[in-house]
């Protein structure tokens, strides 16, 4: 039997935007997953500067409404918790553990890919997904080859590499828009700016 295929978009969201609900889909096409899981984190012992930002459960509402008119995304609590970051191989350990039947794609900016080497237990990591790169921050099509080759070598991974436009948008960039008044629209959805200007997050952002 053919294994389900299943994406993992992880990250802090804080806020999420179009740019991580362009990359789900792009994905979900691409690779013809069944599904992509939005998969928010934890906040991290080690980042407890968090000043003006969103809280967990402010960020998994968000999430949740921004993924709610797409039957293919679907909310993932599993690094959902206050003692913060789970090691990706942590994660994915747990989720073929609990979905053997799965083989997961896991979706990160091909920048992620230049220090890999350096994420805790990468060959396990590529034992158990497929790393999809995102372009992000103009990155050349060169490096990100060179990137892909580097790491298939070093660890025998599946390593592909999604296609989509370059998007400069991030959360920060998002924060300070929000912080100096400046529109959002079209960059965030109309639902997660009603929650955002709602519960008044992000007035005073660095």
């Amino acid at each position: 039997m053919e294994k389900r295929k299943v994406g993992i978009m992880g990250g802090t969201f804080d806020p999420i935007h179009v740019g991580h609900l362009i990359l789900g889909e792009s994905a979900y096409c691409q690779f013809g997953l069944d599904k992509v899981l939005f998969m928010p984190s934890g906040n991290p012992p080690h980042k407890r500067n968090r000043e003006g930002r969103a809280s967990l459960e402010e960020r998994i509402e968000m999430v949740r409404l921004a993924i709610a008119d797409n039957p293919h995304f679907e909310l993932s609590l599993a690094e959902a918790h206050e003692e913060g970051y789970t090691y990706t191989r942590v994660t994915l350990e747990r989720l073929k553990k609990e979905y053997p039947d799965v083989e997961f794609y896991f979706i990160m900016g091909a920048d992620s890919l230049f220090n890999f080497k350096d994420w805790k237990d990468p060959q396990r990591i590529s034992q158990l997904a497929t790393l999809v790169a995102a372009t992000r921050y103009h990155i050349s099509d060169e490096e990100i080859e060179n990137a892909v080759a580097q790491v298939r070598q070093m660890f025998h991974a599946k390593v592909e590499k999604l296609s989509t436009p370059n998007m400069d948008i991030s959360s920060k960039m998002i924060r300070n828009w929000i912080s100096q008044k400046k529109p959002v629209r079209y960059y965030v959805p109309e639902n997660v700016i009603r929650y955002i200007e709602g519960h008044q997050l992000y007035l005073h952002c660095e």
